[in-house]
Formats: structure tokens, C-alpha cells, sequence
């Protein structure tokens, strides 16, 4: 069947294509959707062509990995809360740099059992037997991105989970963690010169698993919307690498596609943050230095009732929606709130910042899954200017990305970072459960504002009781 190999290649073109265009669908929330299923589809195609290879092997055992592996994923997917899915997402980038870890490693391993020595310079072996030094290097680099970006994810995980402390250091943890890279790449290098052994390869890989929990640990809770699209970047990255080892298109295209929409998207969100990529690399993150500003003034309580009132009479009320709301599952009380304010004539309108919740977007899903229109959706650098015009400005479980200390104190953790200038509208009501602290562990400064009041409770119970004390105003 000479046409096989040219329906191969055809039905790879055709994933590419899906998959670029599935992204870019995925850029606007209205098509987000229909770019998901672009994509998914792009990736039947792919794994169908794959299966008709004609030198595939163990085609049952990989067929009962791919029903095992879907069958897993549907049943998470449909059973995960809105709350959980920063952990899902960053446990689903850590299995692909796994996989292409995994990958990297079965090469690697290949080569060593055939003792290979090499000759070839950097020219591919046309059968297989025997890697080029441009393979081997590939191999390494792909088994050393894909095995740090699974361990680090598997802490990402760990840490929004809930299984682990906020921040983990120690002195001389950036040296530390250095020397244990230098020791990885040091053996990488050998490996890719054909210093091919069993050893070699198990050290190098427990090394690169060591320095992505030594590089994850450091790092606290505010930060983590960078971190989960850092490892989504690797991820792409090592399947890329290691689909140049296998000659393999789709993951080629599939795995550059990933890494270069991960590149921009943590480039994003660590301008957003304040932070270069190379503190997102080896910093510690959410490392202040000095004595951080007292914060004078208390508290001030708010009854829903009066709230209500206040906001049923403003003019321009904007919503800042946070973690906290994810938590509460209060997106459609919010909602329905809005809209009984937008019935009442007020101008209402949701702002977001770029690093709300757990994730990159994770506002903007809540939101869509509320059914709130997109044009009610304002990013940061639209919305700041009108706060010193909006009347009310209600945040709902919203702390770090809102807190004035950001740009005043240089001790502060969270200092430069680009902040929703909520303080500067005329009142502020804050939903909160407690007085306790946000995501990164530090007081917010809004709260003890003059123009600040707190409503304290569950998300959604605040909501619904300012739904219900709206409907009052109107009986």
C-alpha cells in the first residue's frame, strides 16, 4: 500500500491544522468552546493515523493505555469542581512531561542495552539501530524538560490540593537548587556523547525529577496562575523534542504549538505579576525582604441589607470576582445580582485581573459558566481608570490582586506587582469569610481602608442575601 505513508502524513497536516486553528479559537471566550473541540478532534485524527503506521507495535497494549487513560480522564473531568480544576489542569501538564519524559527514558534505555558506540556525527540512523548525536541530544533534552516539568507539577498539584505548605526554603536554596541542575545538565551531556549507561541514566533522570520539586517547593500561592502555564511551556516543549526523535510530525507540531502558546502565555503572566522569567525560574517567589508596613485602622462590618441598598442606588457598580467566589460556588448568585442591579439601571461591570484564582483564566470560566456576557468583562488595564468614577466596587473573595500594598510597601511579598485599584473607587464592600489572610499570606491594607466595609460570610450565601434584600427594595 504505497499510498498509506501519504494518508499518514495527510492526516498529520490535517491534526496540525485543527490544533493551530483550535487555538486560535481558543483566544476569545465566544469561540473558546469550538476551539476545544477543534483541538480534540485534530487529536483523534493524529492518534488514528498513528495506529496505522506500519511499523507499529503492540497495538493491543496500546490501545488498552489509550481506552484506560480516556476512560480516566472523562470520569475526572466530569466529576471535577470549578474550585479544582488549577490542580486538575497543572496534574494533566505534569502527566504530558511525564509521557515525554517517559519516552525520552525508553530511548535512552534502547540505546544503552544495544551498547552503541557512536560514529555518525550528527546524522539520523536511517533504521533505527543506531541514534545520530543530534537524536540523542534531542532525547536528553526532551527526558530533562519533560521529567522536571512532571515532578513540579505533581507539586503544583500537591500545593493547591492543600497537601502541602504554602512555601518551603531554606538557606542557600537557589545554590542548592543550581548545583542539582548543573549536576543534570553534566549528565545530559555525557548521555548525548554516548557515555550511554543504565546508571547514568537512572542518576540523570532522578536529578531532573530532584531540581523540579527542589524548583517548585520555594514557591507560594500567589504565584501559582505563572507556574501552572512555566510547566504547560515545558510540557510542549519536551514532546516537541522527543517527537524530532521519534520522526514523528504530529507531536512535533503538536508539542511547538503547546510550548510557544505557553511561552507568551507565562511572558503574560509574569509581566502581569512583575516578575522576569528568570525569578519565575529561580527565584523564590513571594520572598519579601525587610519589615513589612503596619496597617492602621480597623475592620468595618456591612450588613447585606445596607449593601444592597448602597449598590441598588449607585450609578456605576464594577465586580471584582476572586478565588474566594470559585470556593463559594457563588458565580450565579453573583450574577443574578448584577443582573437585578442592571434592571434597576446601574452600569455594572466585572474586572478581572490576570492572576485571579488558581490559574490563567479561571475568573473568565467562572464567569461564562454564570453566563455573564463578554462585554461585561473588563481586563485590568481597562478597568483601573474608571475606578476613581464607579460609585460601589464589590469584590467577592478577591485579596492579593487587589491589595494596596502592592504599590506602596517594598517589603511587601507581593510589591510591583499590578494591582485592580479597587481602593480608589468611592465605596468598596468587601465579601469575605474571615479576617484571615489571602493565597500569599499577607494583610490586605483595602480592608482597613476608610471607603472599605466587610460583609462577612460564605460567598454565596452574601450573594443570595443581597439578592434577596434587592428584591425587597423593589416589593
Amino acid at each position: 500500500m504505497a499510498w498509506l505513508p501519504i494518508l499518514i502524513k495527510a492526516c498529520y497536516f490535517l491534526a496540525a491544522l485543527l490544533f493551530i486553528l483550535g487555538l486560535k479559537r481558543m483566544s476569545s471566550p465566544r469561540t473558546a468552546r469550538g476551539g476545544i473541540v477543534w483541538a480534540g478532534v485534530g487529536m483523534l485524527v493524529a492518534v488514528l493515523a498513528t495506529f496505522a503506521l506500519p511499523d507499529m507495535h503492540n497495538r493491543v497494549l496500546i490501545l488498552v493505555a489509550v481506552l484506560l487513560g480516556v476512560s480516566a480522564a472523562w470520569w475526572s473531568g466530569r466529576r471535577v469542581a470549578m474550585t479544582a480544576m488549577p490542580q486538575m489542569v497543572a496534574l494533566y501538564n505534569g502527566m504530558g512531561g511525564g509521557a515525554a519524559a517517559a519516552i525520552g527514558a525508553v530511548e535512552l534505555i534502547g540505546y544503552a542495552s544495544r551498547s552503541i558506540t557512536l560514529l555518525d556525527g550528527d546524522r539520523f540512523s536511517a533504521d533505527g539501530a543506531a541514534p545520530g548525536t543530534a537524536q540523542l541530544v534531542l532525547a536528553v533534552l526532551g527526558a530533562l524538560i519533560g521529567a522536571v516539568s512532571f515532578s513540579g507539577s505533581l507539586i503544583a498539584f500537591a500545593k493547591l490540593q492543600g497537601w502541602l505548605d504554602r512555601r518551603f526554603v531554606f538557606p542557600g536554596q537557589r545554590t542548592f537548587n543550581m548545583l542539582i541542575l548543573a549536576a543534570a545538565v553534566a549528565l545530559g551531556v555525557a548521555l548525548a556523547c554516548g557515555q550511554l549507561s543504565f546508571g547514568l541514566i537512572a542518576a540523570f533522570f532522578v536529578l531532573a525529577l530532584l531540581f523540579g520539586l527542589m524548583m517548585t517547593l520555594p514557591i507560594g500561592g500567589a504565584d501559582m496562575p505563572v507556574v501552572i502555564s512555566l510547566y504547560n511551556a515545558f510540557t510542549g516543549l519536551a514532546v516537541a523534542f522527543e517527537g524530532f526523535v521519534l520522526q514523528n510530525e504530529a507531536m512535533i507540531i503538536a508539542g511547538t504549538v503547546v510550548g510557544a502558546a505557553g511561552t507568551l502565555l507565562t511572558q503574560l503572566m509574569a509581566k502581569a505579576m512583575n516578575r522576569s522569567i528568570g525569578n519565575v525560574l529561580f527565584g523564590s517567589f513571594g520572598a519579601g525582604g525587610g519589615e513589612a508596613q503596619a496597617i492602621d485602622g480597623a475592620q468595618k462590618p456591612i450588613e447585606a441589607a445596607d449593601a444592597a441598598v448602597m449598590m441598588a442606588y449607585a450609578e456605576r457598580v464594577v465586580i471584582v470576582p476572586g478565588y474566594g467566589m470559585a470556593v463559594a460556588q457563588a458565580q450565579h448568585k453573583v450574577w443574578e445580582f448584577a443582573q437585578l442591579l442592571i434592571a434597576r439601571g446601574v452600569k455594572v461591570k466585572f474586572a478581572i485581573h490576570p492572576v485571579a484564582g488558581r490559574m490563567p483564566g479561571h475568573m473568565n470560566v467562572l464567569l461564562a459558566e454564570a453566563g455573564v456576557p463578554y462585554d461585561l468583562i473588563a481586563d485590568m488595564d481597562d478597568i483601573n481608570p474608571e475606578f476613581p468614577a464607579t460609585d460601589v466596587a464589590l469584590v467577592i473573595g478577591a485579596n492579593d490582586v487587589v491589595n494596596p500594598l502592592a504599590k506602596t510597601d517594598p517589603a511587601s511579598p507581593i510589591y510591583g506587582m499590578p494591582i485592580l485599584d479597587v481602593a480608589n473607587a468611592r465605596q468598596v464592600i468587601v465579601v469575605k469569610r474571615g479576617k484571615g489572610t489571602g493565597f500569599a499570606g499577607i494583610e490586605n491594607a483595602l480592608f482597613y481602608a476608610d471607603n472599605a466595609r466587610m460583609l462577612y460570610g460564605d460567598g454565596q450565601a452574601a450573594a443570595g442575601q443581597l439578592v434577596a434584600e434587592l428584591k425587597t427594595l423593589d416589593t
